[in-house]
């Protein structure tokens, strides 16, 4: 098992310490792309897939542990999209 699978299977579990750059590289290995964002995008974040299906996200600061509700949310899109 890979490094990713290793993370998408951390993220199921919805650890309490699971980091924005962890986040991001299962999504990646999902095949999301992070969206550019203008200049005052501030703290959200936008992925999509081939499709043009967007995961909308706040970034968290001034640390980088993602909260509990946010891998909830990602993970119940991810399961409507049918991605895991």
């Amino acid at each position: 098992m890979g490094k990713s699978e290793k993370l998408l299977e951390r993220l199921l579990k919805l650890p309490r310490d699971f980091t924005w750059d962890e986040l991001t590289a299962v999504l990646i290995y999902l095949g999301y792309e992070p969206l550019k964002t203008g200049k005052t995008g501030g703290s959200r974040r936008k992925f999509a897939d081939q499709n043009k299906k967007i995961i909308n996200l706040h970034k968290p600061h001034p640390g980088n542990i993602v909260k509990e509700y946010v891998l909830k949310q990602v993970l119940e899109q991810l399961k409507e999209k049918g991605k895991i």
